[in-house]
């Protein structure tokens, strides 16, 4: 299964809510989450009913548990770390084949730097990550039913969005372990399968790679 992440910062927007009684004011990021049936800057597509039925369980699982935490920046894996904890969404929805989202800004050391960031006018987006498997379709790779989404994390962006995190940990595969989420550096089984120097060694390179793979799932 791979790490991916898609990065959105056209379609998000910052709120500031003030509070009365001299209360902190409150800071949210609302907009457009994720998108389906459309190919991204990564050359994914997500098909409408694998991203909804995602965007269901997530709810059920953790918007609506208070537990949909994300991170401000991106880390390596697909699990959320608490000490970098910046936001909360509070709402999640579908409209057509697009996903909007409402995140609360929290008091935690993280979701202080993006609130000082967004007084000081700097440009934030938001990034969603997930697993899943990808399969090429008329030239797209299309994510496949065993996508789940982890996590959708504050990125920034100044001054480039073409040039942005376009999927990071694209070289490495993730596997389950007796439970626990691995990385895997897929480079030396590439290496070896590049390396052979008949059409059977080849062959037999890719079906023990494969092998390997599925001794981790």
């Amino acid at each position: 299964m791979f790490l991916i992440t898609e990065t959105n910062l056209d379609n998000v927007k910052l709120v500031k809510e003030n509070a009365e009684d001299g209360l902190p004011s409150n800071y949210f990021i609302e907009g457009v989450f994720m998108q389906s049936e459309k190919k991204n800057k990564n050359g994914r597509s997500y098909p409408n009913n694998i991203l909804m039925k995602e965007v269901k369980r997530y709810n059920k699982e953790y918007v609506s548990k208070k537990r949909a935490l994300g991170e401000l920046g991106h880390p390596e894996g697909p699990t959320v770390n608490l000490d970098r904890v910046s936001h909360m969404i509070t709402e999640l929805y579908e409209d057509g084949n697009d996903v909007y989202g409402r995140a609360k800004l929290m008091d935690t050391p993280m979701g202080k730097i993006v609130k000082n960031l967004i007084d000081e006018g700097v440009q934030v987006g938001v990034s969603s990550r997930g697993m899943g498997s990808l399969k090429k379709k008329n030239g797209i790779n299309e994510v496949q039913d065993d996508f789940m989404l982890s996590a959708v994390d504050i990125v920034s962006d100044p001054s480039a969005p073409d040039a942005f995190v376009n999927g990071i940990m694209e070289g490495k595969e993730w596997v389950w372990d007796n439970g626990i989420l691995k990385s895997r550096d897929i480079e030396n089984h590439k290496k070896l399968i590049e390396s052979a120097l008949t059409k059977k060694d080849r062959e037999d390179m890719i079906l023990y790679a494969f092998v390997d793979f599925l001794s981790k799932v």
